[in-house]
């Protein structure tokens, strides 16, 4: 599959004390507003990035993306990137992979917004969720950090790395020891803990799963979880 150039990336500074990076939430909202309780994190302040798939497969979808679209509202700090899982609600939108959509976790998403499989344009949303997930970043890059949602491709330069591979590529990025010349941090795919690796840092804990949500704290390398 050829390269796609990635579009609309930048280094961003680390400006604040605290970064907070969030991971795969799934539409659980609960543990979302938990987890934002425990930190404390404050928008004003501290730089919060959520890593991407906020919707489908848990109870409030809607309800998640409502709260992050608050948080971006009071801060530039918040910044949110593009999962899989909205890479596909917006080909579902557009009538493309319906399918393929709705066989990952795309029926509790369309619950959230009260419409159903026979409902497939943008006209079921908010303008304001439009435009969110429309403005979904590729990767970021800080300090000492790359920031993605599923990793990148071994042997690849950052900049040339395909979109497909930045939300959906899992064992040859997990299983690779390649130096990126920064560590990645990434989420997409779940396990019991946070992968804590030389060259990566995983930091989705399975939320949906029942497990937990994870974020990452720098610049200490601290760990906070919750739990439904």
């Amino acid at each position: 599959m050829p390269l796609i150039p990635v579009q609309g990336n930048y280094q961003a500074e680390m400006e604040s004390e605290r970064v907070y990076i969030v991971g795969d939430i799934h539409g659980c909202l609960n543990m979302l507003l938990k987890l934002a309780d425990k930190v404390a994190w404050l928008p004003q302040n501290d730089t919060i990035i959520f890593l991407g798939d906020y919707i489908d497969r848990g109870e409030d979808p809607k309800g998640v993306v409502d709260y992050i679209i608050s948080l971006k509202k009071e801060s530039f700090r918040v910044r949110c990137l593009l999962g899989n899982h909205e890479s596909m609600f917006l080909d579902y939108l557009s009538g493309k992979n319906m399918s393929l959509y709705l066989n990952n976790g795309g029926n509790s998403t369309l619950s959230s917004y009260n419409a159903d499989e026979t409902v497939n344009n943008s006209s079921l949303l908010p303008r304001g969720h439009i435009d969110f997930f429309n403005s979904l970043e590729l990767y970021i890059e800080i300090q000492d950090y790359y920031i993605v949602h599923a990793g990148f491709r071994p042997g690849v330069e950052i900049e040339e790395q395909s979109i497909d591979d930045m939300i959906w590529i899992r064992s040859q990025f997990i299983c690779s020891t390649f130096d990126f010349g920064k560590k990645v941090i990434f989420g997409h795919t779940p396990f019991p803990e946070p992968l804590v690796m030389e060259n990566k840092i995983g930091i989705d804990t399975g939320a949906f799963l029942g497990n937990k949500l994870t974020c990452l704290e720098l610049p200490g390398l601290n760990f906070h979880s919750v739990k439904a």
